[in-house]
């Protein structure tokens, strides 16, 4: 009799195990679903974002849930629950591993998004100044502090000197922007200037880039800027982009 009676005394599901899966559970969607979405279209980049980093603070609450819950669900407590926890566990770090892997692309990168060949005078916005949401936006270079991190960080960046007088350099400069698939808004050979528009592959965020070309002793220089319409930082892409146009253009890195 004792037997069945102790047989018969209810094992209660943890709640907070409950809980736990349910936030780590939202969080992997948010992390997975967010950039197929922004891809695809459905969502502005300006929404699936956010909506993105809320998943890595599920992921971190979903976490920490977890470990408390398989405190309480331990054997001599007696309650149910600890698979739920051990899977809350497992997706929380998962989304956490993920978020870390893809910033740490542009670990070092200091927290400025507007990036430029020449710090004294920067490449201006005409045609990009007026387009879209840049019309409601200065698109005016920060100044020395923006300038003063970019030197700390990029003291590789400067101007691109070419051999070409400026029309050779214009075209050559114009053909490497459409070989990157850059969007050309605007191309005036004889003011020697190029704006054009890069789209990130994932959340679809927009680039604004206008290049220079002016006459330099018997050959050309060529100065670029290079800025992010959304947030503070950019996790070093500006300048990878101004890089991968100077590795085009066959000039080697200042030392």
């Amino acid at each position: 009799m004792l037997r069945r009676r102790f047989r018969e005394v209810p094992v209660h599901t943890s709640r907070l195990s409950q809980l736990a899966i349910a936030i780590a559970t939202a969080s992997a969607v948010l992390f997975a679903s967010m950039p197929l979405v922004t891809k695809m279209g459905a969502l502005p980049s300006r929404v699936s974002f956010p909506l993105f980093l809320l998943g890595g603070l599920l992921a971190l609450i979903g976490l920490v849930l977890a470990l408390v819950a398989l405190y309480t669900t331990r054997p001599a407590k007696g309650r149910a629950g600890r698979g739920l926890a051990w899977g809350a566990c497992a997706l929380g770090v998962a989304v956490l591993a993920g978020i870390a892997v893809a910033a740490s692309a542009g670990r070092g990168a200091p927290p400025i998004n507007d990036i430029t060949t020449d710090l004294g005078d920067p490449p201006q916005f005409a045609a990009l100044a007026h387009e879209g949401p840049n019309a409601s936006r200065d698109m005016g270079y920060p100044g020395e502090s923006f300038a003063s991190q970019q030197r700390a960080a990029y003291p590789d960046l400067a101007p691109i000197p070419l051999a070409d007088p400026p029309d050779a350099a214009f075209a050559a400069v114009k053909k490497a922007v459409e070989s990157f698939g850059w969007k050309i808004v605007a191309a005036d050979a004889s003011s020697g200037v190029i704006e054009a528009t890069d789209t990130s592959h994932i959340f679809r965020f927009v680039d604004d880039i206008a290049i220079r070309i002016r006459p330099y002793g018997t050959g050309s220089r060529v100065d670029m800027r290079s800025k992010s319409r959304e947030g503070r930082g950019d996790l070093g892409v500006n300048a990878g982009r101004i890089r991968k146009l100077r590795d085009a253009l066959g000039i080697a890195p200042l030392s």
